[in-house]
């Protein structure tokens, strides 16, 4: 009896303990709740009525220009475009392709730097239906080509830049026509390829608006590219409503309005500045300040000059501003507000003490994915979190894993099991194709969109969109990013494929035992990439393979470190234990084979012995 007594008295105080835990916690969150919940009811019944009324980008950004034809759209090298003119550029794109055969529904690739052309040639084409395709500018040979391919594109535009990466694949896109638009004084010529800027010349300012009639917000307006997990890059499609969504949803969360001035140095190419960032500018009336390539010793000067007082950012961009004003006096800037995505913690803190204390609005999306989240009370470290009344319905959910195969782990009946408080599991979102927040549109390619569904998850014939990313969630319900899974590692902002590293590099050396994947370097975001090669006779010439890598893959794509494997770790199933390789990473003390460093400079690996204290330390620049 007394055994029972004190099991009763101690359940009791169990439960009054647990309840008071849950009564703090909400006590902590509501207001932080309740904020997030306003303003995702704001953006949905934002959204609803352009969905009901079919009004695409392009007829939202119309009635931009109706309402203020002068107002500054864009702010590019000493050069302001208004919104008139932004319109009139992109109508004499519109009648062009029209008048030479383009029709609704064909895609178009476009190969160009950041500037005010870039967003007018794609409305120009939008606005007679024609689906653009934004090419990561960093792109080269198989992985441009591959990019060209994937979306059937009918023609390519490209700037003067970038004569050379068409000119090395000019034979591969027959039936593809070419459009050269010159961006600088006497540039080379691709064979064949039409000069875009002098036959815009000869056509109209205005357009006929019947074309934008049979146009619906469920049309795919743009392709964007993005790595995955797997694989070459993949297009994902951008419709008129996800275009809006993602627009409409940071304007909500950082409480802007037309009379912000948005600075934007981040690839127009990504969706992060050429989707959410730009549709600012296009349809909520913002003026935009375009930069043709970030710039770290610029980007507070820039700001400055032009009064701008928001902007974005990736965690690698904040880390070089900050170590190109070190030392210096508190700027006097009006940049009260910045959000992006990818900024650690250690880095946060010093760019708040430096510069004045901006908000940073600090989230977590993908470009095809349909979990998104953002940070609104500036918690360091967190990417966002899920309002704590709305656990029960949330679509957003953290899933158990196998660290092995990164599959989700099932129970005897077949379901996924949901993770506790502060365990890591695999982020997934539910797919739920009548709400704008909840749709996976997936990627040209279907059968790459299909392995991104996870079906079956927590019931029979439900689908959810696998983030292929990892979180941990604590008892406030913030959500910590810690790791991509699978063969994919992330390196100054952009996503590499590994398998693709793998494919160039086994080109260059012929048949090896290779092995690509990512390790942490201190005071960087990401992971860089590392090439493992068993080497026993001694035959790998580095400065082939980097010379190859240089001349098939973008910069950031290019491995840092080469390790010359005396074998290759296997487990007993004959499967590459990447996980012991990144766990040993470029640490001299443990690795006992020789490790090289990329040298951009002289295109070489070399022994890392030579600068291993300056990178360790943070002094070296990568």
């Amino acid at each position: 009896m007394q055994f029972w007594l004190l099991v009763f008295i101690f359940s009791i105080t169990w439960y009054i303990r647990k309840e008071r835990k849950w009564i703090y916690i909400i006590y902590k969150t509501w207001k932080r709740d309740l904020k997030l919940i306003i303003i995702g009811l704001k953006t949905f019944f934002c959204i609803i009525p352009f969905e009901r009324k079919q009004q695409t980008v392009i007829k939202l950004f119309k009635k931009t220009v109706e309402k203020n034809p002068d107002k500054i759209a864009f702010h590019f090298e000493d050069k302001a475009w208004t919104f008139k003119q932004v319109d009139n550029f992109s109508n004499k794109i519109g009648n062009y392709f029209l008048s030479i055969g383009f029709k609704k529904g064909e895609t178009v690739a476009l190969l160009l730097e950041n500037r005010p052309e870039f967003v007018a040639i794609w409305l120009g084409l939008g606005k007679i239906g024609i689906v653009t395709a934004l090419i990561n500018t960093n792109l080269r040979t198989k992985s441009l080509e591959n990019c060209i391919s994937i979306v059937e594109a009918k023609a390519l535009i490209f700037g003067s830049d970038f004569v050379k990466a068409v000119t090395d694949i000019h034979r591969n896109l027959e039936g593809i026509r070419l459009f050269q638009f010159d961006t600088i004084d006497s540039p080379n010529q691709v064979q064949n390829a039409i000069d875009l800027k002098n036959v815009l010349t000869d056509f109209s300012n205005d357009l006929d608006n019947r074309f934008l009639q049979g146009q619906s917000v469920k049309d795919i307006l743009l392709y964007v590219y993005t790595s995955g997990t797997t694989g070459l890059p993949k297009a994902a499609k951008i419709t008129h409503s996800r275009f809006i969504f993602m627009a409409c949803s940071i304007y909500n969360v950082m409480e802007l309005t037309e009379n912000d001035i948005f600075y934007n140095p981040l690839p127009l190419y990504h969706s992060s500045g050429g989707v959410m960032s730009l549709g600012l500018c296009l349809i909520l009336g913002l003026t935009m300040v375009v930069r043709k390539k970030f710039s770290a010793s610029n980007f507070w000067k820039d700001c400055i000059k032009y009064n701008c007082t928001a902007s974005n950012y990736i965690g690698e961009t904040c880390r070089y501003v900050l170590e190109a004003h070190k030392g210096q006096k508190i700027l006097d800037h009006k940049v009260k507000k910045m959000y992006g995505n990818g900024l650690k913690k250690d880095i946060w803190e010093k760019f708040l003490k430096a510069f004045n204390n901006p908000r940073m609005y600090e989230g977590y999306g993908s470009t095809e994915g349909n979990v998104n989240m953002i940070n609104l009370e500036g918690k360091i470290g967190a990417v966002g979190f899920i309002p704590i009344i709305l656990n029960p319905i949330s679509p957003i959910i953290l899933i158990k894993y196998d660290e092995e195969t990164y599959e989700p782990i099932r129970d005897r009946n077949g379901f996924c099991i949901k993770c506790k408080d502060n365990e890591p599991g695999l982020l997934i979102g539910r797919i739920n194709k009548k709400l704008s927040t909840c749709r996976f549109e997936g990627y040209a390619n279907q059968k790459e969109t299909n392995k991104k569904i996870l079906t079956n998850v927590f019931k029979n014939g439900d689908k959810y969109f696998n983030s292929g990313d990892l979180f941990t969630k604590d008892e406030y319900n913030y959500l910590y990013f810690k790791d991509r899974v699978g063969d994919t590692y992330r390196w100054k902002g952009e996503n590499v494929a590994t398998t693709e590293v793998e494919c160039i590099v086994s080109e260059i050396l012929g048949p090896k035992d290779i092995v690509v994947y990512g390790v942490e370097i201190p005071d960087h975001e990401g992971k860089a990439g590392m090439i493992g090669i068993v080497d026993n006779d001694n035959s790998v010439n580095s400065k082939v393979l980097a010379e190859g890598l240089k001349s098939h893959l973008p910069g950031y794509a290019i491995p840092l470190f080469l390790r010359k494997l005396s074998a290759m770790p296997l487990t007993t199933t004959f499967k590459i234990q990447k996980n012991q390789l990144q766990k040993e990473g470029f640490d001299i003390n443990v690795v006992q084979d020789a490790i090289y460093i990329y040298d951009s400079k002289a295109v070489d690996y070399v022994p890392i012995e030579e600068v291993y204290d300056d990178l360790i330390n943070g002094k070296m620049k990568l």
